[in-house]
């Protein structure tokens, strides 16, 4: 059986649908493989890590009636080395064959018969701006935490009233923190991050997506034109982020973010000799900013010009949490609010009036 096919748009799809394939060594082989199902004109693209599914088709001419699980990594290499245009792509019983002009190449397939296909969802599909996804979620995905041990502190908490939602992500020294206004009927539920980047990167030109969820089975899917994207949901109790916000302040720092960045990373230079820790000083007319030391004098010290309110104080910070801020907000001023050297300070978008966002500071002797 042989199909032609654009050698480019089968190579991006091949590409998309790897990225949901299973990187773990598991005798269930067919997990690191792509499954492509030939029906009429379609032909199906599916992978799955079986926390994450995938879905996609592609339209074609005499797709026959096929089903086939390949080794997506290594044809993709092979297929990056080709010219444009057209290939052919040929499924014998234990490999496919794909050609183009005098250049030749067969590859394995893994077995079929174990591979697990997405489950059904029933319910109606619910609309959802992908603006509101794309323009809220950049704000606090970079907040949660990597660390599988934690596997709750690895999502996007969205928290469910009548008329408001809040969105909120921790990795336990940070928090980000977003209060919305309900547009949609979304429910409470922690949503992995890495699955909710993976549907930012889809959106593209997208105006509107749909989702649905089911309460049995505790996954989420989302619909984005020709692509499915499935997803566990995380279950157990998030932690108790009000308690970590502060209710009172002694000091507020008013900056300008660009200028601020900058300083910061100037700083950062020789922080990371030293745990990564930069040390922020205040006086009545503005901020010093130094990476802290195993001296007690302040050296490589640089100057920001800022507007103070209240005490001075002295706060230190792990810098890549202050840049992670700074990078992905784009208001012209951000106010930092203090406490005390060992409180939660609160970082604030002078342009986003609905996002909290904390960093816990690093102890330091006065």
């Amino acid at each position: 059986m042989k199909i032609n096919l654009l050698k480019e748009i089968f190579l991006e799809k091949l590409n998309l649908t790897s990225r949901f394939t299973s990187s773990k060594l598991t005798s269930q082989t067919s997990l690191q493989g792509v499954c492509l199902i030939g029906e009429k004109d379609l032909l199906h693209f599916y992978s799955t890590n079986l926390n994450y599914y995938y879905h996609s088709i592609l339209k074609i001419e005499n797709a026959h009636n096929f089903k086939v699980i390949i080794e997506a990594r290594k044809i993709e290499e092979f297929l990056s080395l080709l010219s444009s245009g057209s290939i052919d792509f040929e499924i014998k019983e234990k490999q496919v064959v794909i050609t183009q002009e005098k250049t030749k190449a067969s590859f394995p397939l893994y077995e079929s018969s174990e591979f697990p296909f997405p489950p059904k969802m029933n319910g109606e599909k619910q609309k959802i701006r992908a603006e509101f996804l794309k323009n809220n979620l950049s704000l606090i995905l970079f907040s949660a935490s990597s660390d599988e041990t934690r596997p709750i502190l690895t999502g996007v908490n969205f928290v469910s009233s009548e008329d408001s939602v809040q969105m909120v992500a921790t990795d336990g020294f940070r928090l980000s923190l977003l209060n919305l206004k309900k547009e949609f009927p979304f429910p409470s539920m922690i949503i992995p991050s890495s699955f909710l980047n993976e549907v930012i990167r889809l959106l593209k030109n997208e105006e509107n997506i749909f989702f649905n969820y089911s309460t049995e089975e505790k996954m989420l899917v989302f619909y984005i034109g020709e692509h499915e994207l499935y997803t566990r949901l995380i279950e157990g109790d998030y932690p108790q982020f009000e308690k970590v916000i502060p209710s009172e302040k002694k000091t507020t720092i008013t900056v300008d973010r660009e200028e601020f960045l900058r300083k910061v990373k100037l700083t950062s230079i020789f922080a990371r000799d030293f745990s990564n820790v930069i040390i922020l000083k205040t006086d009545k007319d503005g901020l010093k900013i130094y990476p802290k030391t195993t001296k007690d004098d302040e050296e490589n010290i640089t100057y920001q010009e800022a507007t103070i309110e209240g005490e001075e104080q002295k706060i230190a910070f792990n810098y890549k949490f202050v840049i992670d801020f700074l990078n992905n907000i784009s208001s012209k001023k951000v106010t930092i609010e203090l406490l005390r050297s060992d409180a939660p300070a609160v970082f604030r978008s002078e342009n986003i009036k609905n996002l909290i966002h904390i960093i816990m500071p690093v102890r330091i002797q006065d």
